[in-house]
């Protein structure tokens, strides 16, 4: 469960752009601001919704349905009515490309 698996190539994604991608048979939101990537689960756990469409604006995406807001980087609720948090997968470029998984607990 811990092995990294390859979700994209770096120009795969625009700079401030996203990727649906699965990791670990979960589907995941592959986010770009500058160099950074960051990927979280595609899903507001307010509802059930993708977030696949959600405004994202820094570091924060929101969910395009009923506006709950969630931390890119560590999957925090920023804004109600969601109250618990998104996961968030480990991220790493090597040679261009773009590796995910599961964070080691």
């Amino acid at each position: 469960m811990s092995d990294w698996e390859q979700v994209a190539q770096v120009t795969d994604v625009q700079v401030n752009g996203r990727l649906s991608v699965i990791v670990d048979d979960t589907p995941a939101l592959l986010l770009r601001a500058g160099d950074d990537f960051y990927c979280i689960e595609d899903v507001c756990t307010h509802d059930g919704q993708p977030l696949t469409d959600g405004t994202v604006s820094g570091n924060a995406i929101a969910c395009a349905r009923h506006g709950a807001e969630f931390d890119i980087r560590t999957g925090a609720v920023l804004k109600m009515p969601a109250t618990a948090p998104v996961k968030v997968f480990d991220v790493e470029v090597r040679d261009g490309n773009v590796y995910a998984r599961r964070p080691s607990k």
